[in-house]
């Protein structure tokens, strides 16, 4: 009879249960510890990195898993909900292997292939070993970063070599692409990516980076601890880090530039957009724990002769994020911050209860008052508790809406900075 062989990326993204049929999360990678005095067999697996509830990522030890099969993973009942940490000694086959530059047999000699995909066998004492690889002979040649990954084009004859055979398995090259492993990642949202990301070495992590389009990465650097984004936006180009920026949302970009030293703000600001480079300026002046050095300067913006279906159809389209689409605020010309005078706000759900050719001017919330841009943290987090609100405007002292707040943003302030990455004082471990 043969024994099982499972494909890591087939295995990527795989439903992961317990015995009782509820399901646990999703495989995000295998762990394997290459070198050891049993690597005659094969690199052994140690672990799968499973994805729970809430984006963390945590360890499943390969003893705990009873079966991989017809599209799941059964493991037994107790999995321990600390966060994933990579020790010394382990890799990961999706974040570290695929795309590894590698030596596989030819004729009489050897020639350079890059890693697509690592098939791991199970033995008969139940431990699980990597057997094969899946190869794309030839080196690899990415194309530039801004093209995007989907516009990849790879050549090469593909084999499937006995791991014994291949040289460089334990080295990472002096550069290494991406493309292998944005594919397994392909289904992740931002906020996701960014969390796999994050686990990787910071040399990984700048690969990773180069390879994703801007739009993809600005998402990404929005999503990440404050010492990943600076890290990766500082490996970066400068002229391809100020098209990152401009791309973010103002208030995320300010954050992200305030960390920076002085001229080299400035110059990335010259290398952006004049209107991004205007926005990111006006933010720069606020303390960041005031409603000015919170804000965003791209709320939803309408003037009072607006129709509802027109705001409606404004708050739908899937770029506008979702604490921005709460509330639209109408002013007098220009319908830019800057605006003209501020005159009111209109909640979602008002836009929904009214017949859509109504203007918006009629069905004003009066009861809303705008926050002053000096107004600190503490008096911005009891106005949006005070009104029940996700979002609130920003206005000066000529009644001009200059930009709003929302709930996200006030939160990134009032958690430990660290929030993003210390997860271990939810529950260790849970009965799943």
């Amino acid at each position: 009879m043969s024994l099982p062989r499972v494909f890591v990326a087939r295995l990527n993204g795989m439903s992961v249960f317990d015995p009782m049929g509820d399901e646990v999360g999703r495989v995000r990678d295998v762990v394997v510890t290459l070198a050891g005095r049993d690597a005659v067999h094969g690199p052994r697996v140690i672990g799968l990195v499973v994805e729970v509830p809430g984006r963390r990522r945590v360890f499943v030890p390969i003893t705990r898993v009873t079966s991989i099969d017809t599209g799941q993973v059964i493991t037994t009942g107790l999995v321990n909900m600390r966060r994933f940490q990579q020790r010394a000694g382990e890799t990961l086959v999706v974040g570290e292997l695929f795309d590894r530059q590698v030596e596989v047999p030819e004729d009489d000699g050897r020639v350079s292939a890059v890693i697509e995909d690592v098939a791991m066998d199970q033995h008969r004492g139940g431990d699980w070993r990597l057997s094969r690889l899946f190869v794309r002979k030839g080196k690899d040649h990415a194309l530039p970063a801004s093209r995007g990954l989907r516009l990849r084009r790879r050549r090469g004859e593909t084999v499937l070599v006995d791991v014994h055979g291949v040289h460089g398995l334990h080295q990472a090259g002096p550069a290494q692409a991406a493309t292998a492993l944005l594919e397994a990642y392909e289904d992740l949202k931002p906020q996701d990516l960014a969390e796999a990301i994050h686990d990787l070495s910071p040399k990984r992590r700048s690969e990773v980076a180069d390879a994703l389009d801007d739009e993809t990465l600005a998402d990404v650097l929005e999503e990440l601890p404050d010492d990943d984004r600076l890290e990766i936006l500082t490996h970066l180009p400068t002229e391809r880090a100020a098209d990152i920026l401009e791309v973010m949302q103002p208030d995320d970009a300010t954050d992200l530039l305030s960390d920076l030293p002085a001229d080299t703000q400035e110059e990335l600001l010259q290398l952006m957009e004049p209107q991004e480079a205007a926005d990111i300026r006006r933010l720069l002046v606020y303390d960041e724990n005031t409603a000015g050095g919170l804000m965003t300067t791209e709320p939803i913006i309408l003037g009072p002769d607006a129709s509802i279906a027109e705001a409606l159809a404004t708050v739908r389209r899937e770029e506008v994020h979702p604490a921005i689409a709460s509330l639209v605020y109408v002013t007098r010309p220009p319908h830019e911050t800057p605006t003209g005078r501020l005159l009111g706000s209109v909640h979602i759900q008002r836009l929904l209860r009214e017949a859509p050719h109504q203007p918006l001017g009629s069905v004003l919330d009066p009861d809303v008052d705008p926050l002053d841009p000096q107004a600190p943290l503490g008096e911005v987090t009891r106005a949006l508790a005070n009104y029940n609100l996700v979002a609130l405007p920003v206005t000066d002292a000529e009644g001009r809406l200059i930009g709003a707040v929302t709930v996200d943003d006030v939160l990134d302030h009032i958690l430990p900075d660290d929030w993003r990455e210390d997860r271990d004082n939810v529950t260790e471990v849970a009965d799943v």
